[in-house]
């Protein structure tokens, strides 16, 4: 039942759904419900502990791991097996039980309450749930209620309706039931209509039900999220390296193969080595340490109020080069609030956070008192007798919550700033007559009682305002509206709108009686204007320059008005001079390859509907640019899901953001998501030490093999010795290097996008170098042995214990990229040190217990070979030492400088 129905007279649209404003009978609605089902929106069933484990294993590694550990049963080698199976599920488990929690706390969140309706059957009235509406229902509308499903408006009386989460925009919607002839007009646009999930701020009204379920705004919206695939980026990233590490270990398998089979050696010696080689080369530690700086992270900004559901997603905010921002709800704190007054010839500013009842009135930049100036005093007294709604502080969450026009709020918080409480106020001066905004006359009046003669005090449309007035308020005496008075009143009309601000004015009037036809009163006397804005909230102008300082563009995206958004967009440093604002009618005007081709210098985005945030999202994506989404309303789901990274408040956010988004920020604060990308470079960095270690350790020991095999030699050290090696001496220290603090200036200057593999060319030749220093000094140390007289056992357990130092000293070289060991702080890490003490102790349980040498074939060794073998590891301390050297000393070369920078530029790693 698709039409468009703001297009139609109510008298066609009831006969379209088939109903009257006596509503459906019982038989029709029984008909309907089994024609349409409930009207509700599908919900996913939360995933088992099962589920979460098992998806936990979905990665080209663990498929070969797995298979690996399977080689090894096969083989006999129940030991080495067990223990890649615990690796694998060590990961499982801790993986499962963070994205639990996350799964709970994100189910502490919601609020499952039951929307009620008042609807009319058969002529009589009464409540039931939303979930039983149908098409054609008559619904009845009042001041406070949630809107249960998408409606028609039969008929209004000063209806206004809060639309920001489905459309972004923050100022209240005034509903009237007169035909909209525009077919393709925005939801925003729809005065006629009303849609479930929005809010009634005010008045009442009458409508016929036209959707239901997914055929709602909202529904339609929810069922575009089930289309949209998305995938992390450092997901990519992973299965890039996954899968460039099984090339690897098949390319080396079947050279090492071929190479052992042509030189003598029996198949089944080879395959052992083969298999064994392939643990070697394949990084088990990476997949806990993986988890583990994950986790870490995720618990870390959970302490800063950032509730991370999925692990990847902090590592994804790291990489984030464009951030997309909504306006209302994320930039500002969707509380209108007075921001300026025009009164008698001068402009104040007005100082506060939102519905908050602190704050100051400066002019010409000081401060001033009110008590001293009347004209101050004028104004909050008619803001204070003007407002009708009821705005209080929810104890439980902290929230402010408002019946009524927000517009209204703000005047009331003003009010109250300057000194007027509203019910002391209305004691003193009693109402006698309230006059609601009304769309056609554009403002509301209250009569009130005061001396002897009736007062009222008008509030709405400048233009309206002063066609009521034929003088102005001026030092505490009325005198004529004047051509220069008037000049004056436009020129501070202009400047407020100029800056986004939505202006209203007041005027001041008495009459022998209230009436409701103001005009009938007599003129009335200008008093001022009052110029309006959405709070922007206090920690976003510091938190989006940082954004900035770490080389992120931010641009912000709404459905508000172009001058709106473009004035709160300069407020907050979005905009700047030269930039370029897109409507959603210029994004009609693009096809996606145009659009994409035409962001780089747009800053703001404005008046665009969910689908227009869908496009960007995805013209930033075809751009090869990593893009993370913030939003609270429904209108920004589909968005948050499609970017890279979606970001939802918490309090004020839509349990449809929430689902759709991977981090929740729980106390709404935008810092956070700054905090986070810090969080997530250093996550970053840390994975890349990791690997680093990781695959030069392991190209250590595989070109220490293939060496070998070459020259014709035994094998230097055993299949065993290397499984050894890998998940029991790596293993302590990958984990501890994880625990490395974050490094100094990550959100300083811009940051490079993590490469497809993770690993670059440069780190790729940092790891050879290092691989290289181990595997001669591996093949060295192990021929001097065997020249020497040395029995095999005493040879291959030498070769084995220099690898484990080679790893001891080489986890400390990967702590920094440029910086020395020897200016580093070592106690800035004491993981690292307690597991180099941790390893030490299981090398030497390794070589002289007697259960172990059994295990392992070792055999003990005395002082002489321990300062051989420290000997020939050190050159790796001192081969990156150089490096590094050579790095630091090509990074600050003058520019023009030649004569040993092609040197150091060819030696830079």
């Amino acid at each position: 039942m698709s039409r468009v129905w703001h297009t139609l007279p109510t008298t066609d649209v009831l006969k379209e759904l088939r109903t009257s404003q006596e509503g459906l009978s019982d038989v029709d609605v029984e008909e309907r419900q089994q024609q349409y089902g409930p009207n509700t929106l599908p919900t996913a069933k939360p995933p088992s502990f099962v589920e979460i484990f098992l998806r936990q294993f979905k990665s080209p590694l663990i498929y070969v791991l797995l298979a690996a550990a399977l080689i090894m049963v096969g083989l006999g080698e129940w030991i080495d097996a067990a223990i890649i199976a615990f690796v694998l599920i060590f990961n499982a488990t801790l993986g499962s039980i963070q994205e639990g929690r996350a799964q709970d706390t994100l189910n502490a969140l919601r609020h499952f309450t039951e929307t009620q309706a008042v609807v009319r059957r058969g002529g009589k009235e009464y409540g039931l749930s939303d979930k039983e509406l149908v098409p054609g229902d008559i619904i009845f509308l009042h001041e406070g209620e949630k809107v249960p499903a998408d409606a028609r408006v039969i008929n209004a009386n000063s209806l206004k309706i809060n639309e920001a989460a489905l459309t972004g925009e923050s100022q209240s919607v005034e509903k009237q039931s007169e035909v909209f002839k525009k077919q393709d007009a925005a939801v925003s646009d729809q005065r006629n209509m009303i849609f479930r999930g929005t809010y009634v701020l005010a008045g009442s009204g009458l409508a016929v039900v036209t959707s239901t379920g997914l055929e709602t705004a909202i529904g339609k919206i929810s069922r575009k999220l089930q289309t949209i695939d998305r995938e992390m980026p450092l997901q990519k990233n992973f299965r890039g390296l996954s899968r460039l590490i099984v090339a690897t270990v098949i390319i080396a398998d079947l050279l090492l193969l071929w190479i052992g089979l042509s030189t003598g050696r029996s198949l089944t010696e080879m395959f052992a080595v083969v298999v064994t080689l392939s643990v070697s080369i394949i990084p088990e530690g990476l997949i806990i340490v993986l988890t583990v700086v994950l986790a870490a992270g995720v618990w870390r900004m959970s302490r800063k109020k950032a509730l991370v559901r999925r692990l990847q997603a902090v590592e994804a905010l790291g990489q984030a080069q464009i951030l997309a921002v909504d306006k209302t709800g994320t930039l500002t704190r969707n509380e209108m609030m007075v921001e300026t007054i025009y009164i008698g010839g001068q402009t104040f500013k007005v100082s506060g956070n939102g519905y908050e009842s602190s704050g100051v009135v400066t002019a010409d930049g000081s401060t001033i008192e009110p008590l001293n100036h009347p004209e101050v005093l004028l104004a909050g007294r008619a803001a204070s007798l003007v407002s009708n709604v009821k705005l209080w502080r929810d104890e439980k969450s902290g929230n402010w919550r408002l019946i009524g026009d927000p517009t209204e709020a703000a005047l009331l918080v003003f009010g109250s700033k300057i000194g007027f409480a509203q019910e002391k106020l209305e004691e003193e001066t009693p109402r006698l007559l309230t006059i609601p905004f009304d769309h056609k006359r554009r403002y509301d009046a209250v009569w009130y009682k005061q001396g002897k003669t009736p007062k009222v005090v008008v509030a709405g449309a400048p233009e309206e305002i002063l066609k009521l007035s034929n003088k102005v308020w001026r030092k505490g005496r009325k005198v004529a509206m004047s051509v220069a008075e008037r000049e004056k009143i436009d020129e501070a009309i202009n400047q407020f709108s100029r800056r986004g601000l939505r202006v209203l004015a007041f005027a001041l009037g008495s009459a022998a009686a209230p009436t409701s036809a103001i005009e009938k009163a007599g003129p009335l006397t200008f008093g001022g204007l009052f110029g309006i804005s959405d709070a922007v909230r206090p920690e976003v102008i510091h938190s989006l320059e940082l954004a900035r300082q770490a080389g992120i563009k931010v641009v912000m995206i709404t459905g508000d008005h172009k001058a709106t958004a473009k004035a709160v967009a300069s407020t907050v440093g979005i905009y700047h001079r030269g930039d370029t604002v897109l409507t959603g009618v210029d994004i009609d005007a693009y096809d996606d390859r145009a659009l994409a081709d035409n962001l780089s210098d747009v800053s703001v985005f404005a008046r665009v509907t969910p689908e227009h945030k869908l496009r960007i999202v995805q013209a930033y994506k075809k751009n090869k640019l990593t893009i993370a989404m913030t939003g609270d309303g429904v209108n920004d789901a589909p968005s948050l899901v499609a970017a890279d990274l979606g970001v939802a408040m918490g309090k004020i956010g839509t349990e449809v953001a929430k689902e759709a988004a991977d981090i929740i920020l729980l106390d709404d604060n935008i810092g956070s998501v700054i905090l986070a990308v810090e969080e997530g470079r250093g996550i970053y960095q840390t994975i890349r030490k990791v690997i680093l270690y990781l695959f030069s350790t392991g190209m250590g020991e595989m070109f220490c093999i293939g060496g070998a095999i070459l020259l014709g030699w035994p094998l230097p050290v055993l299949p065993g010795q290397i499984i050894w090696l890998n998940l029991v001496t790596d293993s302590f220290l990958d984990v501890a290097l994880s625990m490395d603090p974050k490094e100094p200036g990550l959100l300083r200057g811009s940051y490079p996008k993590p490469k497809k593999y993770i690993v670059d060319w440069a780190m790729g030749r940092r790891m050879f170098l290092m691989a290289a220093v181990m595997a001669i000094g591996s093949l060295w140390i192990f021929s001097a042995y065997l020249d020497a007289g040395a029995d095999l056992t005493k040879a291959i357990t030498i070769t084995m214990t220099a690898l484990a130092v080679y790893q001891w000293f080489n986890v400390w070289n990967c702590r920094s990229e440029k910086q020395s060991i020897f200016r580093s702080k070592p106690w800035s890490n004491r993981f690292l040190i307690g597991a180099t003490f941790i390893v030490v102790g299981l090398q030497l349980l390794a070589i002289y217990h007697p259960w172990f040498q059994q295990v392992l074939k070792t055999t003990a060794l005395g002082l002489i070979d321990w300062l051989i073998i420290i000997a020939v590891a050190l050159p790796v301390i001192l081969v990156e030492e150089g490096r590094k050297w050579l790095s630091r000393r090509w990074a600050t070369q003058p520019a023009g400088t030649d004569n040993k920078a092609a040197v150091a530029q060819g030696l830079r790693v």
